[in-house]
């Protein structure tokens, strides 16, 4: 890729993240405002102190005037974005190019999703008239056919993996436990999660993240202009994003044991921050864990563990809390609720606490300057035909 980066002339300088839930009490405007008035607080700036506005949303709002009506925004600019379930990493990755291009001196970022309460769950994307040839399975369907090709090619025993599928299931239930904003915050342990009610292939209920309503919120500056504002700016060491062909729904090639636009993103984020060893430079990392099978394989896509072995790191503990390279710390996708519009920057939130130290004690990750960046990977689509997205970040610029 021919992509130049951002590296460290863009930080955030405030965030914010509602409560993920089934939000009965409460519509888009009322978790909109929640988001955005979190960050300012953060920030200690006014409202009007921000330039212009990203918002990223799949479903609940067709342009700008969702974000400026309940903010009640005059003579502002509002872009709306939609990039699949990566949709609020777009608005930050737009947000952040706006500002290092010296258009804006201030940005927000926002993400939202508001579903539980359409009289339908999960998404619902209209209808696009197409040639016929399109996938016709669920969501859950296409990510079951990763767990049995990744267990015919690399030789694991599928009931060996369904525990492993369920213990990454059981890590991120024991994360999202200690975390008051995320969705379900019980632990859940491996025998129940094996013996829960199939949903799709051998997926069950417990392989599935959640669907929920919610909100969160960035505010970027120039990474010179960021000691203004806090003490403990985040910087940007990386953004990148990939959209597959969706070929791979047609070639007979593909096998479903990797994800080749998380692949050239990953490669595309460290080439522009500079890291050579994920394993070991990355002191974090939140994913997109849409289905058990997803984590398991963007640990090889991402580097983490050497390609057929993602399934012995899991079992080893690597990416637990308390492991060599906690992943999801804060309960991923499974287990803190996946509101479409909002995950993306949800992750980033969760960066955004750890890194600088101020998680709850109780799932704070242990920092070590020999790892200085934390991960974001979020994605959008589906096996063979995925949208990918990638950032990098750091405490110090350089």
């Amino acid at each position: 890729m021919a992509s130049h980066g951002i590296k460290d002339k863009v930080a955030i300088v405030g965030m914010a993240c509602t409560p993920f839930r089934e939000h009965w009490d409460k519509g888009a405007d009322d978790l909109l405002i929640e988001a955005s008035q979190g960050a300012i607080t953060s920030t200690g700036i006014a409202l009007d102190d921000i330039d212009a506005f990203w918002l990223g949303t799949a479903q609940t709002g067709m342009s700008g005037i969702t974000l400026s009506a309940p903010l009640k925004l005059t003579g502002k600019p509002v872009t709306r974005v939609e990039n699949y379930c990566a949709s609020g990493s777009e608005a930050l990755r737009q947000a952040a190019y706006a500002v290092a291009s010296g258009a804006y001196d201030v940005a927000m970022a926002i993400g939202v999703e508001k579903v539980k309460d359409s009289g339908y769950q999960g998404l619902n994307a209209f209808p696009i008239p197409n040639d016929g040839t399109n996938r016709t399975l669920t969501a859950a369907a296409m990510f079951s056919l990763v767990a049995p090709a990744y267990a015919n090619k690399y030789g694991v025993d599928e009931d060996e993996l369904k525990l492993v599928l369920a213990r990454i299931a059981s890590k991120n239930h024991f994360n999202g436990a200690r975390n008051p904003l995320a969705q379900f915050r019980k632990e859940v342990d491996v025998d129940t999660i094996c013996s829960a009610m199939p949903v799709a292939g051998r997926l069950g209920v417990f392989d599935c993240a959640g669907v929920a309503d919610g909100a969160a919120a960035a505010i970027v500056v120039r990474a010179e202009d960021a000691h203004r504002y806090t003490d403990s700016p985040l910087y940007i060491k990386a953004l990148s994003f990939v959209a597959g062909s969706g070929s791979g729904l047609i070639d007979p090639d593909y096998d479903y044991t990797t994800f080749p636009e998380i692949v050239q993103c990953a490669a595309d984020a460290y080439a522009q921050a500079g890291v050579s060893d994920p394993r070991h430079q990355i002191a974090m990392a939140e994913v997109h864990d849409c289905f058990t099978p997803t984590e398991l394989v963007l640990m090889e896509d991402l580097g983490f563990s050497e390609r057929g072995h993602a399934w012995t790191d899991v079992n080893a503990g690597v990416f637990a809390l308390d492991g060599e390279l906690p992943v999801n710390p804060d309960g991923g996708l499974k287990s803190f609720g996946h509101p479409v519009g909002a995950s993306g920057l949800r992750m980033h939130y969760e960066n955004w606490l750890q890194l600088r130290g101020k998680a709850p004690e109780d799932r704070q990750i242990v920092l070590d300057p020999t790892r200085p960046y934390g991960l974001v990977q979020n994605l959008g689509g589906y096996p063979g035909e995925m949208v990918c997205f990638m950032s990098i970040l750091g405490t110090e610029p350089g």
